[in-house]
């Protein structure tokens, strides 16, 4: 009996994006629905002592070239479209990635996480400006600005901390992560392993 998988994102992942754009196609072929669950990856960088492929690719020979035909395999693979290399990366996703938590609690999670890797990598903006964020995801039919807003209560605050936190304490260490139930995968490239889990293969 299969296990619903869970995808733990960031919006500040292009790999998570690229995974979003992914996963549909999975579910039809399986039948299963991954859980999306928020988490900061900055906090869990922090805690686990990461760096970006940004930083840690950084004047190493090869291994770039061959991260990027290893995107490009995945983009054939899934069929999916690349990214926009988003000009102001990094950016802050502190206060998305709250609002994803607002999100849940007020009954519009699957259309801000549509909208906010939208604005992030397909038609990207400068996110961590909360004028400028409240306005896109205005513009893509939610109330923008009270999702932020309400990214500021300590309920919202707390419950992101503690997504994050059990992340680390399940062995996560940077994004996109996957769980089918204990057995944790970690890379886009894995959402193979992934699907044949959850096909029972």
């Amino acid at each position: 009996m299969s296990q619903n998988p869970q995808f733990l994102f960031d919006f500040g992942s292009p790999n998570a994006f690229l995974s979003h754009k992914a996963i549909p196609a999975i579910e039809r072929r399986t039948g299963v629905k991954f859980e999306y669950v928020p988490i900061l990856l900055g906090g869990i960088f922090k805690a686990t002592n990461n760096k970006s492929p940004a930083e840690t690719l950084a004047g190493v020979k090869n291994k770039p070239e061959f991260q990027q035909v290893e995107t490009e395999r995945f983009l054939k693979r899934f069929n999916v479209a690349p990214y926009v290399w988003n000009p102001f990366f990094p950016v802050n996703t502190l206060n998305l990635m709250r609002a994803a938590v607002a999100a849940q609690m007020e009954g519009v999670f699957e259309p801000y996480i549509e909208a906010a890797f939208h604005h992030m990598w397909v038609e990207p903006k400068k996110m961590d400006d909360p004028e400028v964020a409240a306005k896109a995801l205005t513009a893509s039919g939610l109330d923008g600005a009270k999702l932020l807003a309400r990214g500021q209560e300590a309920e919202v605050k707390g419950k992101l901390i503690e997504y994050t936190q059990k992340a680390v304490e399940r062995g996560a260490f940077g994004s996109p992560t996957f769980f089918v139930g204990n057995e944790m995968f970690f890379g886009k490239e894995q959402l193979r392993e992934v699907e044949e889990l959850v096909s029972g293969k």
